[in-house]
């Protein structure tokens, strides 16, 4: 303590005997096998949180209150003399005689069609969706780690999955969060986008082969890997959730290998377009058509799983906080996208100039920075300082930061897994509108690049 009697801070007066006594065995190699291992069981009996007997996950029903509050805008009253007026709907089921009625998500979905079909056409009962025109892909990305990369992409695919539109998430991230979100079982690198890529390079190989024998000279040889991607489409990596409409293509820690893998393909391969990999697959198993939207969780690295992420969407939303370090962060990951792309585009137009080709460009629809975890009692000023850099590249709206959404996380679900039951029900509405207000930027961001899609098409033929 010192003389004028405050104690003096922890980090004096350490006694190193005392430090020695504290100290455990150094590590070895095998001590990260075992760190590793507690870590495992720890995230499987975390992860196994709210699944059933049999392993999976099951999505909550939804009451008559939270259906027409937040799924279909009829009025309760209304709701219920419609369901009395078609005994064939869906009539919900109630926890006790007379009690309020409770429905599942799927039996929500056809209420929804119902309503499309027969309510009123000045309402919004489904989804706007252009026909005709593919899926948007919307890829997620940030250097960072703690942005609230992973906890956007999945609250705003179950959003859309509220909303009524079909939902592919696609995780490229070998950590594998996204995937346990969805309760995805994934064993191996062989139930991930992995044999996705390797398809598109065996195919080039293929391609190239035949030139190379057509010139005399030797093939390239096909390895068993590379054989059996060959036999692979989307559809058989592509996982059910327990959200009907709502699939997934998981991701586990094998996944990073291909990190190792690419570089060697390319190398063999120098015309191969890897960026191209995971476009060409989606778009040729028919996945584009299958689906309304693709979210892709994305590495927090710029490596070749993030380049196919980000190669082929048509959205891209970085999440970040505001603070100094975010923000720097975000500004050199925009750096590195712009060196890593223009490197591309570069190398590509040498030879398309040469051979007088059409030149390639990359271009999204749409890039949008969005604040995420914010307190806007510290963070005001600081906010609205990177609005005035970044202008129309980051989104007004700021997703606040709310105890449900901690809440939520505690339980491996995403904040609409939640049961209100479990909340007061005005804290419940509180926090569940930070992620309504950010799905609903979202949506008209992709509303409209939907429509000038469609209005272009129509231009186009006429």
């Amino acid at each position: 303590m010192a003389k004028d009697g405050t104690p003096l801070p922890p980090y004096f007066n350490i006694d190193p005997d005392a430090a020695l006594s504290d100290l455990d065995l150094p590590t070895g190699s095998e001590g990260f096998a075992a760190i590793a291992q507690a870590c495992g069981q720890g995230r499987s009996d975390l992860a196994s949180r709210g699944m059933d007997e049999q392993g999976r996950k099951s999505l909550r029903l939804f009451s008559t209150w939270e259906i027409t509050r937040y799924l279909i805008p009829v009025a309760q009253a209304h709701f219920r003399r419609v369901l009395k007026q078609n005994p064939d709907l869906p009539q919900g089921q109630s926890e006790s005689e007379g009690g309020a009625k409770w429905f599942t998500l799927d039996e929500v979905l056809r209420l929804r069609a119902f309503f499309g079909a027969q309510g009123s056409k000045a309402k919004n009962y489904l989804p706007y969706r252009p026909a005709g025109l593919p899926a948007k892909i919307v890829a997620v990305a940030n250097f960072k780690g703690g942005v609230g990369k992973t906890s956007t992409a999945a609250h705003l695919a179950m959003s859309a999955a509220l909303d009524g539109y079909k939902v592919l998430v696609i995780d490229l991230d070998s950590q594998g969060s996204m995937t346990s979100i969805f309760g995805g079982q994934i064993e191996d690198e062989w139930q991930t986008a992995f044999p996705l890529l390797a398809r598109h390079y065996a195919e080039y190989l293929r391609l190239e082969n035949q030139r190379r024998l057509d010139r005399g000279d030797p093939p390239q040889p096909l390895d068993e890997a590379l054989s059996t991607a060959l036999d692979m489409t989307v559809g058989d990596v592509i996982q059910k959730t327990h959200w009907p409409n709502i699939d997934l293509i998981g991701a586990q820690l094998n996944l990073y290998w291909a990190e190792f893998q690419i570089p060697v393909w390319r190398m063999q391969a120098r015309g191969w377009k890897l960026w191209d990999a995971l476009t060409d697959r989606l778009e040729m198993d028919g996945v584009l058509d299958d689906y309304d939207l693709v979210f892709i969780d994305t590495p927090p690295a710029l490596g070749y799983l993030t380049i196919n992420g980000l190669a082929a969407a048509d959205i891209l939303l970085v999440p970040m906080g505001a603070s100094f370090l975010e923000f720097d962060s975000t500004g050199r990951f925009f750096d590195m996208l712009h060196s890593t792309f223009v490197s591309i585009e570069e190398g590509e137009n040498v030879a398309a100039r040469a051979l007088g080709r059409p030149e390639m460009a990359f271009e999204w629809d749409a890039v949008r920075a969005v604040i995420t975890r914010y307190d806007g009692a510290q963070q005001g000023e600081l906010a609205a300082l990177m609005q005035a850099y970044l202008g129309e590249t980051l989104s007004p709206h700021r997703q606040d930061f709310t105890a449900l959404i901690g809440q939520a996380g505690e339980q491996v679900n995403g904040i609409y897994e939640a049961d209100y039951r479990d909340f007061n029900r005005e804290t419940y509405a509180r926090g569940r509108e930070a992620f309504d207000a950010t799905y609903a930027a979202f949506k008209r961001l992709l509303l409209g690049v939907w429509r000038r899609a469609e209005l272009a098409e129509q231009q186009a033929a006429e």
